[in-house]
């Protein structure tokens, strides 16, 4: 999802889809822990979509939505 399309969502919708992505996060650390992580590329996409929605919500905070 595009910093563009985050940007529409409220702030609570934001932490939902936060928290969303950091159990998947977890989920495939724990995958590349164990060696069974099938595509590394996850890790990756998941790691910045979670920058795109802290850095949504702290724009939204400092403009005090």
């Amino acid at each position: 999802m595009k910093a563009a399309e985050l940007s529409q969502k409220s702030a609570t919708e934001l932490k939902d889809e936060l928290v969303e992505n950091l159990k998947e996060q977890f989920k495939l650390r724990m995958q590349k822990a164990a060696g069974q992580l099938s595509r590394p590329s996850e890790v990756k996409r998941v790691r910045r979509q979670i920058a795109r929605i802290k850095t949504v919500l702290a724009q939204k905070q400092a403009a005090g939505e």
